[in-house]
């Protein structure tokens, strides 16, 4: 599976001219079908947290369960959503709530101390979305890992051998577009046992549109 720009950019403008003219800007993805894998084994079960050199074209929602300080600096950061001890005791079984706040939210923060209440009260609702929550001591640089969760993918793949994760929105740089692909297929290429040897297909494709191959 080739890194370089211009095979990666060619497949990029190619996707762009698939997608049709919609009247939003559609979502970007990279889809990689995957061989030779034990999917019994833990390369086959990838859920890694990569950070993108550019934001998905709509930066993600961040919400953050903190107490105290942590709590302040985070609102002061401008989290999207910040909520206390007391806040996250209410939610408890209140399940429609907390599948509709894991939807509206792309990225969850929480400080290590209160992480298994966490667990305990978000885990149903995050977990099948792959949304775990992140655990940050109390003393966190909060505004520098908001900044940072900004701009992450999660690429997982569970079930079936097969990779799928948004890389940004058809109105960026398509440049922008290839140094995103180009960060996950780094990052697979140290997970997956034979690297990028393992990537049998990889696609781009808007949300709407037609997809197209990258050239190997």
């Amino acid at each position: 599976m080739p890194l370089d720009k211009k095979t990666l950019l060619d497949a990029v403008k190619e996707a762009k001219a698939k997608s049709g003219q919609k009247k939003f800007s559609q979502t970007v993805e990279l889809i990689l079908d995957i061989k030779e894998i034990d999917m019994k084994s833990p390369e086959g079960r990838i859920q890694q947290v990569v950070e993108l050199p550019h934001a998905k074209g709509k930066p993600n929602k961040i919400f953050v369960v903190a107490s105290g300080e942590l709590a302040l600096k985070a609102r002061r950061t401008q989290a999207d959503k910040v909520i206390e001890k007391a806040d996250l005791e209410v939610l408890a079984g209140k399940k429609k709530e907390l599948r509709k706040l894991a939807n509206n939210y792309d990225v969850f923060i929480s400080e290590a101390p209160l992480m298994p209440l966490v667990g305990r009260i978000f885990g149903p609702a995050l977990g099948p979305r792959g949304k775990l929550p992140v655990p940050v001591p109390p003393n966190a640089d909060i505004a520098s890992l908001i900044a940072k969760h900004r701009k992450t993918v999660v690429v997982k793949m569970r079930n079936q051998p097969v990779i799928q994760c948004p890389i940004g929105t058809e109105n960026m740089k398509d440049e922008e577009l290839v140094a995103n692909i180009q960060t996950i297929l780094r990052v697979l290429e140290g997970k997956l046992k034979r690297g990028l040897k393992n990537i049998k297909f990889a696609f781009i494709k808007t949300s709407m549109g037609e997809p197209a191959k990258i050239k190997a």
